[in-house]
């Protein structure tokens, strides 16, 4: 590896003094073991860019690739996305409800410290889908690979980018070892598009305007992409804006207060 790619590579592995990190040798132990790496995909920037950079660390048949169907919230052609630039099957795995069933169920919208949807409508159907899968290979090891990075917010600077999940994990009839491993957890922004256009990949459409890409309209996304949703997804924005009302509860607060979708987008929804 020359230049950029070496710096890429120490990021990888903790060549640039992050010592939380897995080592090359940790990885390739795992790799020796029958580990199966177990590769969250939702078609964002940071999920493309660590199945190209793993499709060249991990042998083909220890790979799987798996996307969390959110529905209609979903930005549309982000599967047809994955399925460009994947050279592995796409296992699409879906809760059994739908984001705003769920939302309006509980009368309330997911908030920062309460992400509902993350644990429901995505960790938990992936990870049933590794335990079923990994019974299905007689395999029992997991490396549960997301694509996390501390640049993206303060909490997320304070997690464990390799840690071994002692929730999943068990030891009784069922022996099951399971890792989770954040890849590129060093990387910079702009390392992850660069890493992109290397493999000679296009990241999904939506970041022409958008900063992130996850539901359409997630809580955790800035004006800008909220209103870049509005205005692609008319008709969904409107369903958002009519369940805001209709359960008495907003997306988002301005200082103490909730703010409507429409006031906070700056998109109003004609009647």
């Amino acid at each position: 590896m020359m230049g950029g790619q070496l710096s890429l590579f120490d990021e990888l592995f903790g060549g640039s003094g992050n010592k939380e990190l897995p080592s090359l040798e940790e990885i390739n132990n795992l790799i020796d073991q029958g580990a199966i790496f177990y590769i969250s995909h939702s078609a964002g920037k940071d999920s493309q860019a660590m199945y190209a950079v793993l499709k060249n660390i991990v042998p083909h048949d220890q790979i799987v690739v798996v996307h969390a169907d959110l529905g209609d919230v979903e930005w549309p052609g982000v599967q047809d996305h994955i399925k460009k630039y994947t050279e592995h099957e796409v296992h699409i795995v879906k809760a059994n409800k739908t984001f705003l069933q769920m939302v309006e169920d509980r009368g309330k919208w997911p908030s920062a410290s309460y992400r509902q949807c993350t644990s429901d409508l995505k960790r938990g159907p992936i990870f049933k889908f590794i335990r079923n899968d990994l019974k299905r290979r007689k395999a029992t090891i997991a490396v549960n690979c997301v694509g996390i990075r501390a640049q993206e917010s303060a909490s997320r600077g304070k997690k464990d980018p390799f840690s071994y999940n002692k929730l999943e994990s068990c030891s009784d009839r069922v022996i099951r070892h399971v890792y989770n491993w954040y890849p590129l957890f060093y990387f910079s922004t702009d390392e992850v598009f660069d890493t992109i256009r290397t493999a000679g990949q296009e990241p999904f459409w939506a970041y022409k305007k958008n900063e992130r890409l996850s539901c359409v309209f997630c809580i955790m996304g800035c004006v800008n992409d909220l209103r870049h949703g509005a205005e692609q997804n008319p008709d969904l924005y409107r369903r958002y804006v009519e369940l805001e009302k209709k359960i008495g509860h907003t997306m988002f607060m301005k200082g103490s207060k909730p703010i409507p979708l429409e006031d906070h987008v700056g998109i109003k929804v004609s009647a």
